[in-house]
């Protein structure tokens, strides 16, 4: 395998655990569900592994993207030559891209989504903006374990999309595969600890801050990435 593919798995596993971990939404509410109705830890990991794989599953959709463009500008033999190669240059101004439209996603204060837990023990899912006090109850819906996973899918990864381009652009099989798996594991594992850690009572962190960075983060890893692709012959 070489220092490419190697950075681009690198890439994939900063942004999977990242996103993963600095998102409540990603593991709170399947504690919630544990302690709730009582789930063993069997059910508990198996709900959480099937909206991990929903969520990654519609992260792909976007990736094919990516896969598409890349594998049609392969065709190209006579842009293959520049410094970096043209799949490098894409994944940098992908990334920059990513970045500009992730500090703009948390300057504007845009909605996204939010969990909250009544004194009933049922959960509800709502739209709302950071510093946004108050919701109304007719906004809200009532999560089930199946409206959770409909969640999930309808919630992808946006940054598969430059990171499945490089290989796609090399018209590298193996290398999409690996990406896919690797981007797939990395995401599912850290939904699961992080929902095993609660489970079992350990205090975490609310990292709000992180979160509502999350596009930018990702948009800097690939960024980097390229750049290094490009500038440094990784």
């Amino acid at each position: 395998m070489s220092f490419i593919d190697n950075s681009l798995l690198l890439t994939a596993v900063t942004i999977s655990c990242l996103h993963t971990a600095s998102g409540p939404d990603h593991y709170v509410p399947f504690i919630v569900f544990s302690r709730t109705r009582k789930w063993s830890v069997a059910k508990t990991i198996g709900w959480t592994a099937l909206c991990g794989l929903g969520h990654v599953m519609s992260s792909l959709v976007i990736g094919m993207i990516g896969v598409v463009l890349g594998w049609q500008l392969s065709r190209f033999t006579a842009i293959t030559e520049v410094r970096g190669g043209i799949a490098g240059w894409a994944l940098l101004i992908l990334g920059l891209f990513y970045l500009i439209w992730g500090l703009y996603k948390a300057i504007a204060n845009r909605p996204h989504k939010h969990f909250d837990v009544y004194d009933d023990g049922d959960m509800y899912v709502y739209q709302h903006r950071h510093n946004e006090a108050y919701v109304a109850p007719q906004k809200r819906i009532r999560v089930t374990p199946w409206i959770l996973f409909v969640i999930f899918v309808m919630g992808p990864s946006e940054p598969l999309l430059p990171l499945l381009f490089y290989p796609a652009a090399q018209q590298s099989v193996p290398g999409i595969v690996m990406l896919i798996a690797t981007f797939t594991f990395f995401t599912i594992l850290t939904m699961i600890i992080m929902v095993l850690l609660g489970y079992y009572g350990f205090s975490l962190m609310k990292p709000v801050a992180t979160e509502r960075y999350m596009a930018a983060i990702s948009g800097a890893a690939v960024t980097l990435c390229g750049t290094g692709m490009v500038f440094m012959g990784w």
